[in-house]
């Protein structure tokens, strides 16, 4: 009877330090991911054949696999000389933590690249490889900037080939 007594006690005071650390974990404050981070800014892109463009980007950023996969979906709509381009892309990005302010994260992806030459239309697929660094003023990651430097490799006509780079704010969606 003394055996069984002592092994109760050992499964009750087991469970009790079980249940005390859980509750000590979870009523701890942890910092919530926002949902999603909006990216609004600007681009540039510089055909490696000749020529260049700017104009206005906006993006829309979430975590599905925090540490591991960032999805990015966004669209620039560049204005050059004689042509105007509407830019869709999909990206997949490896995220790191450099520091509490800044971030990097490599990334890759579809483009669907749109473009208006003297009047004449004509769609492209395309892949688009991008880095992307992320800096957060603030300790809560409400609001901050991006810088993201990019290649993209048209399958379209010409396979034409652009550097680019995006800049501008970042804004959380709690």
């Amino acid at each position: 009877m003394n055996g069984v007594r002592s092994t109760s006690i050992e499964c009750l005071l087991g469970a009790s330090l079980l249940l005390c650390s859980a509750r000590a974990c979870f009523a701890q404050s942890v910092e919530k991911e926002p949902a999603a981070v909006v990216e609004l800014g600007g681009a540039a892109g510089w055909n490696l054949s000749g020529g260049s463009s700017f104009g206005p980007t906006v993006a829309v950023e979430v975590t599905p696999i925090e540490n591991w996969l960032e999805i990015e979906a966004g669209v620039t709509r560049f204005f050059s000389r004689h042509s105007a381009e509407w830019d869709a892309d999909l990206l997949f990005k490896k995220p790191w933590t450099l520091s509490k302010k800044a971030e990097l994260m490599i990334g890759a992806g579809p483009e669907w690249i749109h473009t208006t030459v003297y009047g004449n239309a004509t769609n492209s697929p395309a892949a688009e490889v991008v880095l992307d660094f992320m800096f957060w003023p603030g300790a809560k990651h409400r609001l901050g900037w991006y810088l993201e430097p990019g290649y993209d490799y048209g399958f379209g006509r010409g396979h034409e080939q652009s550097l680019g780079i995006a800049g501008g704010l970042l804004i959380a969606v709690p």
